[in-house]
């Protein structure tokens, strides 16, 4: 034998398309006859391995591909390439020998290959190609047809000496059937002879069971089949499956080359395939190889082939091997084979048909050796969340492992190609080698590990789970292996966080939601150079923890200089920028804040709308947020607004929620709890009080709310008295911290003066004051306050302060420098921080409150800071813009009508909602006061006239409540919880958490978790990128982890088709990443597939998506199971039948259409 003829190492991995030089000497002798040129009948992944081996060979190479397989990689691969079939029908095409004849002919090819699937087992393309003279690379056609003969195959087995499932004749004797059971043993199978969809058929354990289950399964089969008749079978317990791998020539020369272990399978398909199979006794490995043999040999069979068996692994026959089939053709998991042996089987299958035999191969029995162990996973497409489904779409990324001992066989295997619905769901065959079972695993694992691919979904967590279970690991298989482990099917969810971040960067790039970035410099620039090496000084929060809450409290009403709560990190941003400031922001500029201003009282940076507008508009956990804000700022006390009972939602629960609530925050870094209630209600406060100070490390600062003058001689119900009495019941309560919280700026010098000098003249506790500086002079109230002896006020950087905020931080800190009431604080300092804070609101612009300055009518109105800014939104919604006074005019009048309550959240959101109508509909608030069942009252107003919020201060306005309540039936009170739920609030914290979000505001968490699902957790991004996307010819770094950064560009933009959607082409670490987006601001007009409802019977769908040909048209009388239409797709074609006998009433989709899974193809009017 030539020298030439001897193999070449296995795994060329190249993927350009080989196409020989034109004057390349070919690679075999002369003497040797092989095949000049060879179609290759197949697609993808085996079409590329056949090419490949006639490139070694020397002959040239002919793909076929049908119009929807044009993008095919197998046709760059070949010599030459034709389009076969018709257009519409791809699968059909393949499937087709006249034109897979054709083409041969017309190209000159000399063999033609089939690989696997499709025609490679069909005895009419080996017989047609013999009649044209054209050689078929396999077996002739009539011993394709006697394998292909399950029962003929059975025959020559047993004839063979081969063992087989034991089995008895058909009969309707049960006494004869019984007598026959003991020679087969048990358990044993009970088949009807025309069975199908396991009708007529049952499992028997035991001799006793047997009778019994013969009766019901011949009555069965009876009553469907109309033949009673039945047969038994033998039951393989637990079985392995190993198939054997043969090499035959004409001359009846024969070898195996060793067994494949394809056990691990799911639904009967093949999904790891393992050369040699580990842990199989040596007798039972010698009784394979010589079963495979000798079957091979009793029918002549020629090339390669592989014999498949049995392994029963429990009960008496364990170790027992039958016969299953023989499959006539190359096997997807030749390559294991290839990979330990060292045999190329596609060349021996084109040499072997060219006329070669064995001994010209160098193939002796006695001289082919095992080298290591080897282990195929088959890469799909396929989801395994989803039951497997077939995945389609195109690929964005594609990157495959590499190094010593991997091989790759792919046919769909670069980014861009696209998944169609109509082949077979694989991407790439991964065959990693070893020197023995456990090293290949552990190569396998690392390749999985390599693989990037996006775009679609993949099996690869899937292989993952399987690759690390530890029965795999030691071996121990069975067909059952998959179904035995449900657990490996929810796998280990790829991150995919470069995919999703840039799915949100090319989202908001091409629909601009909040138009154009408005500066240029990074607000992070502006902050001052400062080493934030090494601890911070101390502060508030070493203070506390050292004196504890009451010692904390103490100290404050003890120290002459005036204490200060920063609160730009909480209710400034709320008040001006709809508290859209992301933690990302927050967290950047709070390691400055703990060393320059280290003499805060306070920062306030939780709690309140900021854990709602976290979860529904953010995409963050507010919890996260506390434990960032908790890291970056470890010397500063950090104070949260704390809704009663109600934590930070606004439904009342049971104090169970409460305790778990303040439980939590306090132990993730909550120092202060600024806790208050809508309605001034000191028992609605009560459940929290408590909570807080069973923490023993938290301050209770318990506020009143302030609202009115109490200056003015006319006002009987907000008096210095009312104050007084709910400040007494605070400190009865147990409260570390009396607080005054004027939500809307109304407390005025005179006022605040008279008010605290009460307070403190009458309680020892420290007194806090809070204000808005809407109508711009509350400076001058800090000022008065601090006078009358307050112990702490609140105050905001001065580029987030005024209006609806509070007063300025400088402003305070400079007015009271060099005085007895000096706040400590450095004024230079405080300056140093306000550049960033500038950069930073522009940076926010689009969501600012668009109060342009300070307004007296608050006076008037008595809306809150943030609502106000909230309101002018809506007024813009509304299209109230240029009338906002109309809404400030109705906020009063509805205070008024609903009993001049305090208006803070929740309460204010009630009187802010019966403005915003009376608003919308030109009421006469008058009229609506006294005949509110002439209009649509909100549903707020409804509930909070039936106490949902509690008691009134000054009583119910009456008759208005009993006109609204009249025949409304409103249910109020607490909401209960399942004891599911009160075992979470009991977990660890990850559970308590999650939950506690779930309760507090469900809605908002499903829209936090659906954005983290979508695009992963986007809280990494600057605040530049995640407001306006992307800009051309920057670069854009996106930190996800410590150490590990994405480098992000923009190339380009493309134009929309006719579904909205564009195609932006980005940049990801470099390599080019299209990503798919929906441009909203296009109308598109699409027609949605009319689903079947499979609730009417006469309604036909298509079974799963594919290619469908309806052959039936309007007016036909068809009948029950009659086709009336077909399917292809996924390598197959499928026919579709009617479900019921009817005349066709109705074609939904033209004859022939691309459809989902579900659609409804037509529609088949009963008969009558």
């Amino acid at each position: 034998m030539h020298e030439a003829l001897r193999y070449l190492p296995l795994g060329w991995e190249d993927t350009q398309a080989f196409r020989r030089p034109k004057k390349c000497a070919p690679v075999i002798p002369r003497e040797v006859s092989m095949f000049r040129k060879i179609l290759v009948a197949n697609r993808g992944e085996i079409a590329i391995r056949a090419f490949r081996a006639a490139f070694e060979l020397g002959a040239r190479t002919v793909a076929v591909y049908p119009y929807e397989d044009r993008y095919s990689l197998h046709r760059l691969k070949a010599d030459e390439a034709y389009q076969i079939g018709e257009k519409g029908h791809p699968v059909r095409a393949y499937l087709d020998v006249a034109e897979i004849i054709r083409v041969a002919k017309e190209s000159g090819a000399d063999a033609i290959y089939p690989g696997y699937g499709f025609l490679s087992e069909n005895p009419d393309l080996a017989a047609e190609a013999a009649k044209a003279g054209i050689a078929f690379i396999g077996p002739p056609s009539h011993v394709l047809e006697m394998a292909g003969n399950k029962v003929t195959a059975k025959e020559h087995a047993i004839a063979a000496g081969v063992p087989v499932l034991r089995s008895t004749q058909a009969s309707d004797d049960v006494d004869a059937l019984a007598a026959q059971a003991e020679e087969i043993g048990f358990p044993i199978f009970v088949k009807a002879v025309a069975g199908g969809g396991g009708r007529g058929m049952r499992r028997v354990e035991t001799r006793e069971q047997l009778e019994p289950a013969l009766s019901e399964a011949m009555r069965e089969a009876g009553s469907a089949f109309g033949d009673p008749r039945v047969f038994l079978e033998q039951a393989v317990q637990r079985p392995r499956h190993v198939e054997v791998q043969i090499l035959a020539d004409a001359t009846g020369d024969t070898v195996h080359l060793f067994e494949r272990d394809c056990s691990v399978q799911r639904r009967h398909q093949k999904v790891v395939e393992i050369a040699p199979a580990p842990n199989l006794d040596d007798g039972i490995r010698q009784a394979l190889h010589a079963h495979a043999v000798a079957f091979a040999k009793s029918i002549g069979y020629q090339n390669a082939g592989t014999v498949e068996f049995l392994l029963e692994t429990a009960g008496p026959r364990a170790g027992d091997v039958v016969f299953i089939e023989m499959n006539p053709r190359i096997q997807v998991e030749h390559t294991v084979t290839e990979e330990v042996t060292d045999v190329d089987l596609v060349q021996s299958q084109m040499r072997i048909a060219a006329g070669e035999t064995l001994a010209d191969l160098g193939l002796r029995q006695e001289e082919i050796r095992l080298r290591g162990a080897a282990l195929q996973c088959r890469i799909t497409t396929e989801d395994p969340t989803q039951g497997f489904r077939p995945d389609t779409g195109k690929i964005t990324t594609y990157r495959s492992p590499g190094g010593a001992g991997i091989r790759l066989d792919g046919g769909t295997t670069a980014a861009g190609s696209q998944i169609s619905p109509h082949f077979d769901s694989m991407l790439s065959k991964l065959t990693c080698r070893g020197r023995d079972f456990e090293a290949a695993v552990r190569r396998s694992r690392r390749a999985l590990a390599e693989f990037r691919i996006r775009g679609v979904a993949t099996n690869i967590p899937f292989l993952q789970q399987v690759l690390d279970d530890p029965a795999f690991v030691a071996g121990d298989l069975s067909t059952a292996f998959i179904d035995e482990r449900p657990q490996l099917l929810k796998g280990r969810e790829s991150k995919d966080r470069g995919s999703k971040i840039m799915a949100w960067l090319a989202d908001v790039t091409v629909n601009r939601p909040h138009g154009e970035n408005p500066i240029s410099v990074a607000p992070a620039s502006k902050l001052p150079a400062l080493s934030l090496h090494g601890e911070p000084p101390s502060g508030s929060r070493q203070r506390l923890q050292q004196l504890g809450p009451a010692g904390f409290a103490a100290a404050l009403r003890e120290q002459t200089a005036l204490a200060v709560t920063e609160t730009t990190f909480r209710d400034a941003h709320q008040s001006l920028l709809a508290t859209r400031v992301r933690t990302r922001d927050l967290v950047t500029v709070a390691p400055y804040v703990a060393r320059l201003t280290p003499q805060l009282l306070s920062v306030e940076a939780w709690g309140g709308a900021t854990y709602d507008v976290a979860l529904r508009f953010l995409g963050e956990d507010p919890w996260e947020r506390l434990d960032a804000l908790r890291q970056a700022l470890p010397n500063v006390a950090i104070q949260m607004l704390l809704r009663g009972r109600n934590t930070v939602g606004y439904t009342p629960y049971p104090t169970k929620v409460t305790d778990a609530f303040v439980r939590e925050a306090a132990a993730s870094g909550v120092d202060i709890f600024r806790i208050f209630d809508a309605l001034n209600d000191v028992s609605q406060m009560r459940p929290a009080i408590d909570a807080v100070l069973g923490t023993g490390s938290s301050v209770a600062e318990v506020a009143l709310c302030y609202t009115g003058d109490l200056l003015d001689p006319a006002e009987n119900l907000y008096t210095l008295d009312y104050y007084l009495r709910l400040a007494e019941q605070i400190v009865d309560a147990g409260a570390h911290i009396l607080a005054v919280k004027d939500m809307a700026g109304l407390l005025r010098p005179g006022a605040v003066a008279q008010l605290v000098t009460a307070l403190r003249e009458r309680f020892d506790l420290p007194v806090h004051v809070h204000t808005h500086d809407t109508a711009g002079g509350q400076l001058a109230t800090l000022l008065a306050a601090s006078a009358a002896g307050a112990d702490a006020v609140d105050a905001a950087a001065a580029p987030m302060a005024g209006t609806t905020s509070q007063p300025s931080l400088s402003a305070l800190v400079a007015a009271l420098a060099h005085t007895d009431r000096d706040t400590g604080l450095s004024l230079p300092a405080v300056a140093d921080l306000e550049p960033y804070w500038e950069a930073m609101r522009h940076l926010y612009r689009p969501f600012e409150s668009g109060l342009p300055g300070p307004t007296g009518r608050v006076y008037t109105h008595e809306i809150p800071g943030g609502q106000l800014s909230n309101l002018r939104q809506q007024a813009i919604a509304l299209g109230l813009a240029d009338d906002f006074e109309l809404i400030e005019d109705m906020y009063a009048a509805a205070n008024d009508i609903l009993g001049r309550v305090p208006k803070v959240t929740p309460s204010s959101k009630v009187v802010g909602d019966l403005a915003l109508h009376l608003a919308a509909v030109k009421a006469d608030p008058a009229d609506f006061a006294a005949n509110p069942e002439k209009y649509d009252v909100p549903d707020s107003v409804v509930g909070f006239m039936a106490g949902e919020l509690g008691d009134l201060p000054g009583g119910w306005p009456e008759p208005f409540r009993s006109k609204v309540l009249r025949g409304r039936e409103v249910r109020i009170g607490v909401t209960d919880i399942t004891p599911e739920q009160e075992t979470a609030l009991d977990g660890d914290s990850a559970n308590r958490r999650e939950m506690l979000n779930e309760l507090l505001f469900p809605g908002p968490t499903r829209a936090f978790h659906e954005v983290r699902s979508t695009y992963g957790d986007l809280s990494v991004l600057d605040t530049a990128d995640y407001l306006y996307g992307l800009a051309p010819g920057a670069e854009h770094v996106v930190e996800i982890e410590r150490g590990v950064q994405l480098y992000v560009g923009l190339e380009a933009i493309g134009a929309a088709d006719d579904k909205g959607m564009r195609t932006v082409m980005a940049t990801l670490n470099g390599q080019l990443r299209p990503v798919f987006v929906r441009d909203r601001s296009i109308a598109v007009e699409a027609r949605q597939a009319e689903k079947a409802d499979t609730s009417k019977p006469g309604q036909v769908a298509a079974p799963f998506s594919g290619v469908v040909t309806l052959k039936a048209e309007v007016g036909d009388k068809v009948n029950a199971g009659q086709p009336v239409a077909s399917i292809e797709a996924m390598k197959m074609e499928a026919a579709i039948t009617s479900p019921i006998d009817g005349v066709v009433e109705r074609c939904v989709v033209p004859r022939t259409a691309q459809v989902e899974a579900g659609d409804l193809l037509l529609v088949v009017r009963p008969a009558e």
